[in-house]
């Protein structure tokens, strides 16, 4: 749980890049990416719930479920009495954060330090901070303006929300779908939702998958990338993309 220090507030700014054919993009639009919801500062030690896919400071959700079992962003029961068993840490979000933003783990680093220091506690080595880094780090907050390069590496996942919209006369023998929330790679496509849906809901070969994002019905072949990027924010529930499939009987049978 971090809270923009006063040597970063620079980053409200554009970002720069060694190449002119890059695009500037403002870093507080991702903001809604790298920030939890619980404390607003930016994600530290990131932690996912498994049920909605929703990301929060490790020390903010847990507090949270101290005293409630439900998401705070969609408010869906994560689990009836004990929560924390459906979470999970983000290493790669958190990852990204810290490239992102130019000294933030070495000063939450360092923040943890005198906690320790100040309370006469023994420091574990998982956040001791090297002499040279600390020096390092005082010496980049003298530099000038800092260059925070946006490299968003493209095989970020796309997080799926799958809802179920009825199956067709005829069709009967299927399990329903426990798990709606999905996060898959960008390049997969809709047969591998197909595919995913018939393997979870114990289809039949008589049984076709119909897929929808919004009023159109999509392809096996379309990539989630090209789905997420053509219907646009319509088709976005939280930073989910939303999937409508149905069951209807295959014209083969």
């Amino acid at each position: 749980m971090s809270s923009p220090p006063c040597g970063l507030t620079i980053l409200d700014g554009f970002s720069s890049w060694d190449s002119e054919a890059e695009p500037k993009l403002p870093l507080n639009q991702f903001y809604p990416y790298i920030r939890c919801g619980l404390c607003c500062g930016f994600l530290i030690d990131a932690t996912t719930i498994t049920e909605c896919l929703h990301t929060f400071c490790k020390s903010c959700i847990v507090k949270h479920f101290f005293c409630s079992n439900k998401c705070p962003s969609c408010t869906i029961i994560v689990h009836q009495t004990q929560p924390l068993y459906n979470i999970r840490p983000d290493r790669q979000l958190q990852d990204i954060v810290y490239k992102m933003i130019p000294y933030l783990e070495e000063f939450e680093r360092e923040q943890m330090c005198n906690f320790y220091k100040k309370r006469g506690l023994l420091i574990p080595k998982s956040v001791v901070v090297s002499s040279a880094a600390s020096s390092g780090l005082k010496r980049q907050k003298k530099d000038s303006m800092p260059q925070c390069v946006l490299n968003i590496p493209p095989e970020l996942d796309v997080s799926l929300l799958l809802q179920f919209v009825g199956a067709e006369d005829g069709i009967s023998s299927y399990k329903p779908l426990e798990r709606r929330y999905v996060r898959v790679s960008g390049d997969a496509t809709i047969r591998h939702v197909e595919l995913f849906i018939r393997k979870k809901m114990e289809l039949s070969p008589t049984c076709q998958v119909d897929v929808v994002c919004g009023d159109h019905l999509l392809d096996h072949y379309q990539s989630l990338k090209d789905v997420q990027n053509s219907a646009g924010a319509e088709a976005l529930q939280d930073g989910l993309l939303v999937l409508h499939f149905g069951l209807v009987l295959s014209c083969m049978s």
